[in-house]
């Protein structure tokens, strides 16, 4: 590569073993790599330097990627600029929309894939090249159609030698140009044009067989467009598609000048025109996302604000247990769908996770059988819910009240159709209601379309059935195995929790929440530390029985501060948003509970009840 094509990519990251990292895998590219260990040195280079790629690091002091890629973008001469971001933490579907709103262009998770990393430089880099090469091509181009005919024919030979170089370094940019004789009514097209429009040597282009090459939503206005060029208007820039021979459509951005005589009449037309089928398909993934996010976030609060009005209780505790549980429920199966990507939900984890709390308590008999297989996110969230209305309804009075009681909990996919029973037995004498329940009104409320399924109830003196039946729904890939059964979770070590407890959470309102519950319980908390510093500050100062983590403290993984309490003996529990299998395997015997935790699974571990490795809340 020609010192002169080469391009400069900035490497933004507070970690200079990271950024030598970044070095050493990009060094192949044969670019020119500028290094800045924070967001003030970045712009001071941005300033100074012409810049076609920026790495960002998502997690910086001062001012974080996020903040950075914002303040790039609000500056005119950098909003064209690729960035793409290097995230060290769970990259969600709401990360990727902020970052994108941000101005980012990819996210790439660490650890970094060193070819996955140049590959997508070298994209951004190669566009950001071609780019100002037809930016300098069109300034030519301008050049020359500005000069006076009897100049143009008199270089005739000289030009043509150059067309033809230029046209070779065109094609090889997904880029062509045409020239169109208005006297002699001939048009010119080089190699770069016909390869976009699919066409070979032997095309001859006519006005009639172009407009019949391009899509014909985009040819009226073109040719409007064309009827307005003056000599006062002797420019034209537009997108239009193009259909091949084969019926391929292309995305294409063109560009032409007009030249005029002295007496104002139109001699010669030229322009060029790019490929830029790939970037219209990456903006319509980006918008489809976006999309898909909004309506799942406001799908979710909508379920959400529903459970919240409708709920009722004869006490405010029981009114929060049952929004708590309830909004538990979802969070779960959201989890379930995250990690298919919202294909579906595998329906032996929906059961092994709502009744994973009924087994720590050692209260009841619990047996699960059935094929685990993938059902529609609309059909696992209507099973989550309905489970969950049991699971509350036995607790409450049936079997799960009771250490005589015994559950028995089967399942079968035919056809399309997932049929669900649930049996209680040995519990206490139960009658028909008299009253319908908010549970029950989920229930009935989830099955309300014969399209979905039926659900009915046989209310035995001596426990509860329940069948339901409902739609597996569309998914993308479904796998069945003979008789799954819950899976086993590997015992971890006693835990002691005494009453001193260090709390550590970075969300001011979940820290206040777990304070306001340990005190409840009897344990002595400290205030919630907010900071992985300061907290661990005060295990090095203070003595404490036991200890609550959040796993990510503002960007900050709480594993110095883990390593920290485990050499002093002082047993823990880790608290994260994320997914339960993100913990180091360092830290693999430990608790962890998933956010929204459940207030029963952590009193549980902390009073020795339950000696079970990732309690899934």
């Amino acid at each position: 590569m020609d010192a002169n094509d080469k391009v400069n990519v900035l490497l933004v990251d507070d970690q200079p073993g990271k950024l030598l990292s970044y070095e050493v895998m990009l060094g192949d590219l044969g670019e020119n790599l500028i290094k800045a260990a924070s967001a003030k040195e970045a712009l001071e280079h941005l300033l100074k330097t012409d810049v076609a790629v920026i790495l960002v690091d998502v997690c910086m002091p001062e001012l974080d990627g996020f903040e950075l890629a914002k303040m790039i973008r609000e500056h005119p001469r950098f909003q064209r600029i690729a960035i793409i971001f290097i995230s060290a933490i769970h990259v969600s579907e709401t990360d990727y929309l902020r970052g994108y709103n941000a101005g980012a262009v990819d996210y790439v998770p660490v650890p970094v894939v060193p070819e996955v990393l140049r590959a997508k430089v070298k994209v951004f880099a190669e566009l950001y090249r071609k780019t100002r090469q037809l930016e300098r091509l069109n300034r030519e181009l301008e050049s020359r159609v500005s000069e006076r005919t009897a100049a143009l024919e008199a270089s005739t030979a000289r030009l043509l030698q150059s067309e033809q170089g230029r046209s070779l370094a065109l094609a090889a940019g997904d880029m062509g140009s045409w020239d169109y004789d208005c006297e002699a009514g001939a048009w010119t097209w080089d190699e770069g044009q016909r390869r976009i429009f699919g066409v070979d040597p032997s095309f001859a282009p006519t006005f009639d067989s172009i407009r019949n090459a391009i899509h014909p939503d985009d040819a009226e206005k073109l040719i409007a467009d064309f009827a307005g060029v003056s000599e006062s208007n002797s420019s034209l820039r537009a997108e239009l598609r193009v259909i091949r021979p084969n019926g391929e459509v292309r995305w294409c951005a063109g560009a032409a000048v007009a030249t005029f005589d002295a007496a104002g009449k139109m001699r010669r037309v030229s322009g060029v025109i790019t490929d830029i089928t790939d970037r219209k398909y990456a903006e319509s993934r980006q918008a489809l996302l976006a999309r898909e996010v909004d309506h799942r976030a406001r799908n979710a609060l909508a379920i959400v604000q529903a459970i919240i009005r409708l709920a009722r209780a004869d006490t405010m505790e029981g009114y929060v247990k049952a929004v708590e549980g309830r909004i538990r429920a979802l969070a779960q199966t959201h989890e379930l769908l995250s990690q298919s990507r919202w294909q579906g939900a595998d329906v032996l984890r929906l059961v092994a996770e709502e009744v994973e709390p009924y087994r720590a308590s050692g209260a009841a008999k619990i047996k699960i059988e059935g094929p685990s297989v993938l059902v529609s996110p609309e059909t696992a969230q209507t099973v989550a819910l309905t489970l969950h209305e049991l699971a509350t309804n036995a607790a409450k009075y049936g079997a799960l009240s009771s250490k005589a009681g015994e559950l028995d909990i089967r399942w079968t996919c035919e056809e399309g159709w997932l049929t669900l029973d649930w049996r209680e037995r040995g519990g206490p004498r139960i009658e028909h209601p008299t009253a319908t329940g908010f549970g029950m009104k989920i229930i009935h409320a989830n099955f309300s379309s014969a399209s979905k399924g039926r659900v009915e109830f046989d209310w035995r003196p001596d426990g509860l059935s329940c069948t339901m039946v409902v739609s597996c729904g569309a998914v993308a890939a479904a796998h069945r195995t003979d008789a799954g059964r819950q899976p086993e979770i590997a015992a971890q070590p006693a835990l002691a929790f005494g009453k001193r407890l260090l709390l550590v959470e970075d969300e001011a309102l979940i820290g206040i929440l777990l304070r306001d519950l340990l005190v409840d319980w009897g344990f002595e908390p400290t205030e919630p530390f907010f900071r992985l510093e300061d907290a661990v500050a005060a295990a090095k100062c203070g003595h404490y029985d036991g200890a609550i983590l959040d796993m990510n403290l503002n960007g900050q993984p709480v594993y110095p501060l883990a390593e920290l309490l485990a050499s002093q003996s002082v047993p823990f529990i880790f608290l994260t948003g994320y997914s339960q299998h993100a913990v180091d395997d360092r830290f693999a015997a430990y608790p962890i509970l998933q956010k929204p935790v459940a207030p029963e699974s952590l009193e549980a571990i902390l009073r020795g009840v339950s000696q079970r490795s990732k309690a899934v809340a």
